[in-house]
């Protein structure tokens, strides 16, 4: 498809989504019902009966950084947001290993939650009383099991995903209303019916265990809250860039709300051994111990929803960052031919699809579902703070001419994203050397450190490398500007109403 200046494509294909569908995207990819359900046991089990403490912690650089890319994104709406912010304003290598880290910790989120989606469906049947097919005993703690029929699903979302982001902003828009609903219906009716009393100690940091329990904790906190910058890669395709930033900052006190509410309705219910032992199954067990089927099987449908909007979710933001990148000749062609049917990057939304099958067959190593979340949330999370850092730091450079002009508004542009992006690589340095002092060897285990380091390492790695590659064979301009592609220079993304 041609090129075309932003105003000369035809007006099915300008700038359609509002701050709903934003919204719904954001939400979708932060995956309050999946981070609740899974994400909330696997916390549990390093920082006990703190859960509401180490959410309302991590939010509060989490909310600097929204305040970063939402500034960022007034003055340089781009599908690439950190990638391109990053590049300009601190440095190209910096702002490549950005986009890079993004996409490939979104293929590992999508492979793990792919095995997710199919142990929900697992659970679900199990529930119905289908306990085997063929002879062959279904489990939903099997990787092997749970990967096939997760697969399965990654194929249909991402086949959804290539016809548009505003038919994928309705579909998701409609499983976020069933799992809210089930979330605020459960989890209000355990805050008020739980065995166990409610206790302001759960909110009090300084009772965590350690200072290693604080760390993994908040970094396992703030991969929950990762996602809700999914609305800025849609910045191309709203009607006003000012949506995308609101639909942002919605999502995210939204998910304080909902992870507060979830956190503090699970330590009523359940006991902390309950918590952090019933791993992917746990939202399951908490619909259980609340109400008898079928009510009780209303949790996993909600948390299967909510693994498949997400799935979706991850292809679509992923697709595009990849297009801003491939615009600029620092990745392959592929990446940015937009479908003349569609308006969508539809050869890059398919190839990140087959991409997050094949990560999720090579997760097979790691025999079972748990230790395979455990191992893909704390890698994740490392290079997510990384990102998130790295983005904050590059809004402190770009707007620190405020601070000569006024104290307030300089302090909200420069000093918080300082300290958000402060607090994160502390946090992320600090949790990669206990991870690396904690044992003496290396061993593919969910509960080896360095297996645990080695993960993020390699992602990191691997994005120099790619740079290099970028620079010197693909000879992208990107590496002597630091400058992304104008926006209005590609043809849109945005699908047919």
């Amino acid at each position: 498809m041609t090129q075309k200046p932003y105003g000369v494509d035809p007006p099915s294909l300008r700038k359609s989504l509002g701050v709903v569908d934003g919204v719904a995207i954001a939400a979708s990819s932060t995956a309050a019902t999946t981070s609740i359900g899974i994400g909330l046991g696997v916390t549990a089990g390093v920082v006990g009966l703190h859960l509401p403490a180490i959410m309302l912690l991590a939010f509060l650089p989490v909310l600097g950084i929204a305040g970063a890319y939402t500034r960022l994104n007034r003055v340089e709406p781009n599908a690439g947001n950190g990638y391109v912010w990053v590049g300009r304003s601190l440095n190209p290598w910096l702002g490549f290993l950005v986009g890079w880290v993004n996409i490939v910790a979104t293929v590992a989120f999508l492979a793990y939650t792919t095995a997710v989606t199919g142990s929900a469906l697992l659970q679900l049947a199990g529930e119905a009383g289908l306990h085997e097919v063929a002879g062959f005993a279904l489990d939903p703690g099997s990787t092997a099991q749970t990967t096939a029929v997760g697969v399965v699903v990654l194929v249909a979302v991402t086949l959804t995903a290539v016809t548009g982001v505003r038919t994928a902003a309705r579909l998701q828009g409609g499983l976020l209303v069933f799992e809210y609903v089930v979330l605020l219906g459960f989890c209000g009716y355990g805050i008020v019916t739980g065995p166990h009393a409610f206790r302001l100690s759960w909110f009090d940091p300084f009772q965590i265990p350690s200072a290693t329990a604080l760390a993994q904790g908040m970094l396992l906190s703030v991969f929950c809250y990762w996602g809700f910058e999914a609305a800025f890669t849609v910045n191309e395709e709203v009607r006003d860039p000012k949506d995308a930033s609101r639909a942002g900052l919605i999502t995210l006190v939204t998910m304080l709300g909902l992870f507060l509410l979830g956190s503090v309705a699970f330590q009523r219910v359940l006991s902390e051994d309950e918590l952090a032992g019933h791993g992917a199954q746990g939202l399951a067990f908490f619909g259980d111990r609340l109400a008898s089927m079928p009510l009780a099987a209303l949790p996993l449908v909600a948390l299967m929803f909510s693994a498949v909007a997400s799935l979706q979710a991850g292809v679509i933001p992923t697709a595009r960052g990849m297009f801003a990148m491939s615009r600029d000749r620092t990745l392959g062609p592929v990446w940015s031919k937009v479908s003349s049917r569609y308006g969508t990057p539809a050869a890059g939304t398919l190839l990140i699809g087959a991409l997050a099958a094949a990560v999720a067959a090579l997760a097979l190593v790691i025999p079972r579902l748990a230790d395979m979340i455990m191992a893909t949330v704390n890698a994740v999370g490392i290079v997510v703070a990384l990102s998130y850092a790295l983005t904050a730091l590059a809004a402190a450079a770009r707007f620190r001419g405020l601070l000569r002009e006024d104290w307030r508004t300089g302090t909200r542009a420069v000093v918080l994203p300082v300290l958000s992006a402060a607090a994160l690589l502390g946090l992320g340095g600090y949790l990669a050397w206990s991870f690396y002092t904690s044992t003496d060897h290396l061993e593919v285990s969910a509960d080896n450190g360095r297996f645990l380091l080695l993960v993020p390492t390699l992602m990191i790695a691997s994005g120099f490398m790619a740079a290099a590659w970028a620079k010197w064979v693909r000879r992208s301009p990107y590496f002597r500007t630091g400058r992304g592609t104008d926006a209005d220079a590609p043809p849109l993304l945005a699908a047919p109403r």
